[in-house]
């Protein structure tokens, strides 16, 4: 994507292309992430499909950021809002499709479609392997950005290729050693917008997939603050330790500022208590960060997709919070 920096609003609208999805304007974002906090996007844009997105990103200016979010699970929207263009994958880009090639059985997945969505899906064929997605909150095309996994499992474990378009509208793919995973990373580059993934999976019982899949929920609502408004996994593991132990340590449990808190059930996880800012959770996140350095000499690595620009009266998006 462009860089991320604020551009003059001279009816910005006017100066995007005709496309076959929608533009909102000034659109409230704080609905759209889980932390349920954030400003407006200058301008939301859901494409209609592949090829509405292709046009979009080839016609678009070059002066004007784009940004791609997916369901918000991972993500704190910052309270001036997301300059540009904010593009949000739809139903477009929720495709399914079972595939059998060369002796494999394959799943092909949209990027828009939602892990868990997927998970029951793969269940429901009686294909094994996706199981642990139902305990990853979010999107396919967000789980290709950031390798994501559970419960002993990752995206790379089971991706065999994905497909993506980048800044100037060109089609590609990517088998999945070229893709550069990581530890809740993908080397994927920035301007890459993933769009569809293929999977690995095997016929199984679907009892015996749906009882893999419960145990997952119910660790998952024992561990976790799953009704809270959250953002999920707020720091990344570091190497040979616990995120939430380095957390607990520090004293941090509980901790509060403004109206946003440590979770007291797993202190990983940083919530809305419902009054919260955008800047409450980001404070108290770098406060967390600078006490676990202080106590363990470990920095701490955001795995809370921060975006957008501190609300000023100077620099906030249209009339949002």
């Amino acid at each position: 994507m462009n860089a991320m920096t604020p551009i003059t609003r001279n009816n910005l609208i006017d100066r995007l292309p005709s496309v076959s999805g929608r533009y909102v304007v000034d659109a409230p974002l704080r609905d759209l992430t889980w932390f349920r906090v954030g400003g407006p996007a200058e301008v939301l844009f859901r494409p209609a499909d592949r090829q509405d997105l292709v046009d979009f990103l080839q016609a678009c200016p070059d002066d004007v950021p784009v940004t791609v979010i997916g369901v918000g699970s991972n993500l704190l929207v910052r309270d001036g809002g997301i300059p540009g263009v904010t593009i949000r994958l739809g139903r477009g880009f929720a495709d399914f499709e079972v595939i059998a090639a060369d002796g494999e059985t394959l799943i092909r997945a949209g990027a828009g479609l939602s892990d868990v969505k997927l998970s029951m899906m793969a269940r429901d064929a009686g294909l094994s392997g996706l199981e642990f997605l139902r305990g990853v909150p979010g999107s396919v095309g967000g789980a290709l950005r950031m390798n994501a996994g559970a419960y002993g499992s990752e995206i790379k474990d089971v991706l065999v290729a994905a497909r993506w378009i980048d800044a100037g509208g060109n089609i590609g793919s990517s088998l999945t050693a070229d893709l550069g995973f990581g530890y809740r990373h993908c080397g994927a580059p920035d301007d890459v917008i993933f769009i569809e993934a293929l999977f690995r999976v095997t016929p199984a019982d679907r009892d015996a997939i749906a009882q893999r899949m419960q145990q997952v929920s119910a660790d998952r609502n024992l561990s976790q603050p799953v009704t809270s408004s959250t953002g999920g996994s707020t720091f990344a593991n570091p190497p040979g330790a616990r995120a939430w132990e380095l957390i607990d340590a520090a004293g941090c449990r509980g901790l509060v500022v403004g109206d946003a808190q440590v979770s007291e059930q797993h202190c990983n996880f940083l919530i809305n208590r419902g009054n919260a800012t955008a800047a409450d959770l980001e404070t108290l996140g770098d406060t967390v960060r600078r006490r676990v350095l202080e106590t363990s000499g470990v920095t701490l690595r955001w795995e809370i997709r921060r975006i957008g620009i501190h609300a000023t009266s100077a620099d906030r998006i249209g009339g949002g919070a």
